[in-house]
């Protein structure tokens, strides 16, 4: 079956850094133990568990206060997400080693939005309700900043402050962004507009877009807990126009849907937090499928992963 191998795709650089900064700790005799990931260090089932056999444990809770109540010693590692940074504060003063893996883009965003706030501005910031991103950026102020998500939360906003700046969480789609910022601009016309999608996933996403169009299928390779990965979903079938399906590895695909007679080409991205050994895996099979063959329909060998993830290739 013909391929259209999406490119760039795959891991980012966030991710690299954040699971080779486990990696490291791990393999660091002098850093205290146990080593707690506070949430997952990015959102993929495989590489929570493949650091779990390495002794990296990763807590789970509504926010990441909850998660961090559960640590009294040790060292915590920070994820790619960020945190409220008063957090850190209040780990440290437990006497618990702290190892930041935040992002550098989600850091820019968090200086952005302290420079604004200093400035006299409220912020508007666009984001999943409930993903630790936002969390964190609401650690820097409540009282500064409102969270919105879709065009209902617009309608209810209600600021007095004649200086408003709007931004957004950095995996969030391309076009979701520009959409609620033109809404918002219809209420606050005198609104400052600063989009912080990471090139990454600008790059992820627009090339999903151009070359979605050409297949007939796409499947996007991603942890169902992996936002930027829903939102390559959402741009093959919403803007590109071309069906799409979402899974983790290549044992969540129903190979049914390529014996459909209308599916010839099929695109194949990942999320940025997925292994790429899992991506070839996809690409491989789909590649040496064959409609006519059912020996091609046998399901390849589950992947071992090391016990501790290497260092990373971006490409497949």
């Amino acid at each position: 079956m013909k391929v259209i191998k999406i490119t760039p795709r795959g891991y980012c650089h966030g991710v690299v850094t954040a699971m080779n900064k486990v990696a490291e700790v791990l393999a660091n005799d002098e850093i205290e133990k146990p080593v707690y990931i506070i949430g997952q260090i990015v959102h993929n089932k495989n590489i929570t568990d493949s650091f779990l056999k390495s002794g990296a444990i990763t807590l789970y809770g509504k926010t990441r206060k909850e998660i961090l109540n559960q640590v009294n010693s040790g060292t915590i590692i920070i994820t790619a997400h960020g945190i409220d940074y008063k957090l850190i504060i209040e780990a440290k003063s437990k006497g618990i080693n702290v190892i930041d893996a935040t992002c550098s883009d989600v850091y820019k965003t968090h200086d952005l939005i302290e420079e604004k706030i200093k400035d006299g501005y409220h912020i508007i910031y666009i984001g999943k309700k409930g993903h630790p991103e936002p969390e964190g950026v609401l650690g820097i102020s409540k009282e500064n900043i409102t969270l919105i998500e879709n065009k209902k939360d617009i309608e209810l906003l209600d600021i007095a402050n004649e200086k408003i700046c709007i931004t957004n969480q950095t995996t969030m789609s391309i076009w979701d962004v520009d959409k609620l910022m033109k809404d918002v601009t219809i209420k606050y016309p005198k609104v400052e507009k600063i989009k912080e999608i990471c090139l990454a996933t600008q790059q992820r996403q627009e090339a999903v877009f151009k070359m979605a169009k050409g297949a007939d299928l796409t499947i996007v390779v991603g942890d169902i807990e992996s936002h930027n990965s829903k939102k390559l979903l959402e741009v093959s079938e919403k803007k590109a126009k071309t069906k799409a399906v979402q899974i983790n590895s290549i044992f969540d695909l129903d190979y049914n849907i390529l014996l459909n007679e209308n599916i010839e080409k099929v695109a194949i991205t990942s999320g940025a937090s997925t292994p790429t050994i899992l991506t070839k895996q996809v690409i491989d099979f789909v590649e040496n499928f064959d409609k006519k063959n059912k020996k091609t329909w046998e399901m390849p060998e589950p992947i071992e992963f090391n016990r501790i993830i290497p260092r990373i290739r971006n490409k497949v």
